[in-house]
């Protein structure tokens, strides 16, 4: 048995490109000069002296969806508890809704939807219109670092700041902390062959399929009766080439390292991120950045249904991952879009653009990656600090190494790390989600 050595970085780089604007912008041009020219009432200070307002029909738009929204979370909320409450789990069960989304063009939708979202709102209407959104998602309005009328847009709103101070990180050297707001769905070790991470009750998918034919995922070569190695191919550059299109698909059954599995130590953990949730991503441990991919792929929902009723969500969805180490082993954390708007914010790499519009018709094509320099140190990142944003509510999915000694000192005590969460807890940026004690 050893171990399969992770691939080198190679040489040239693929950088981003096809950098195309988007689709709609000529479209709308004339809907928003006149949004703009409606909006402007005395310099645009809000103020409607010897004017009369007519209310922009985004602003409209807006608040219907807000009261949809609301509905569809309320209803959504109370079949939830009512499981909860007679202890029910929900298990996959793919409906007729998710063979409907694959016939949707999710992506122009969503294009669209930012658009709207982008658009500049009244300053009469900011406070009431983000009040409308706190109260339907249980936003906390008191922890935002700027007063109401100075977000321009819903998509300000959404991806803002908050004080300082609202977000302590914990202090513990010994800890992994959360680095979203957000609700645990998921956790645990990786330990069966091909690591595979549990979507819902009676439905897994590799992790490999997540993060990529080209990860460096570690994970042990097991040998043959002949005492013989099996060696991995998929690392390679001829291999990864021919096999893209699997993870694309993203048929975790097509991907089959049967003669791999996972090293002692490997955790998963998957973060839901509500609409009404603070939308900004940190570091969850002080960690070096070695390569960034970007998958184009779908924008299907991903709210607790959606993962219930839709194969390969997070593997189908467009998303960024970024694979690095940290002083423990490996180090990913996957954040993945979803319908509406659905760009992903990377804040080491302003330039990246998601969600642009595809070339074809076909929703696989290889990942874009990016190889971050110098070469093995990459971009250093400090537990709790900014990384990234959504622009509507997703998901994160952090994959990494842990102690998992079963040796105990000489207290009793063990090095082995443990989640301090549950499945279903509510979660801030800082917080733990696991520690281990000091070898």
């Amino acid at each position: 048995m050893r171990f399969r050595v992770p691939p080198k970085w190679p040489v040239s780089l693929a950088h981003l490109h096809h950098r195309h604007p988007l689709s709609g912008r000529l479209c709308f041009a004339s809907s928003a000069r006149n949004f703009q020219s409606r909006a402007s009432v005395n310099g645009g200070t809000g103020s409607s002296e010897g004017s009369s307002f007519l209310v922009p029909g985004a602003t409209v738009a807006t608040i219907v969806m807000l009261g949809i929204l609301h509905a569809r979370r309320l209803y959504d909320d109370k079949k939830v508890e009512e499981a909860k409450e007679k202890g029910t789990e929900f298990e996959f069960s793919p409906d007729f809704k998710a063979t409907f989304l694959r016939m949707l063009p999710l992506r122009s939708i969503s294009r669209f939807w930012g658009f709207m979202m982008s658009l500049e709102i009244p300053v009469f209407f900011r406070p009431h219109i983000y009040k409308a959104w706190a109260r339907a998602f249980h936003s906390n309005l008191e922890e935002i670092a700027l007063p109401l009328d100075e977000y321009a847009s819903l998509r300000e709103f959404f991806v803002r700041s908050l004080k300082e101070g609202s977000r302590p990180i914990d202090p513990d050297p010994h800890c992994l902390v959360s680095p979203v707001d957000g609700t645990i769905l998921r956790f645990g070790e990786l330990r069966e062959s091909r690591a595979m991470i549990e979507q819902v009750k009676g439905f897994s998918y590799s992790a490999i399929s997540l993060l990529g034919a080209n990860s460096f995922l570690p994970m042990i070569v097991q040998e043959d009766m002949h005492g013989e190695s099996i060696e991995q191919k998929s690392d390679t550059k001829d291999t990864s080439k021919k096999s893209w299109w699997r993870i694309s698909l993203a048929s975790p059954k097509m991907w089959n390292p049967a003669a791999a599995r996972p090293v002692k130590g490997l955790f998963y953990c998957v973060i839901y991120l509500k609409p009404g949730d603070y939308h900004r991503v940190h570091s969850p441990i002080d960690w070096n950045v070695f390569i960034r991919r970007h998958f184009s792929g779908r924008l299907f929902p991903s709210n607790e249904r959606a993962t219930r009723t839709i194969r390969n969500l997070y593997v189908e969805n467009e998303r960024v991952v970024l694979e690095g180490q940290w002083a423990e082993g490996y180090m990913a954390i996957a954040a993945i879009g979803a319908t509406n708007i659905g760009s992903i914010e990377l804040f080491i790499e302003p330039e990246l653009q998601t969600n642009r519009p595809k070339k074809g018709l076909l929703h696989s094509e290889p990942p874009d990656e990016r190889i971050y320099k110098p070469e093995g140190v990459g971009v250093m990142l400090r537990k709790g600090e900014e990384m990234a944003a959504f622009n509507m509510g997703s998901t994160v999915v952090l994959v990494f190494q842990a102690p998992a000694s079963k040796s105990h000192h000489e207290n009793g005590s063990s090095s082995e790390f443990k989640f301090c969460v549950n499945r279903g807890d509510k979660i801030h940026v800082g917080e733990a989600l696991g520690r281990w004690n000091d070898r």
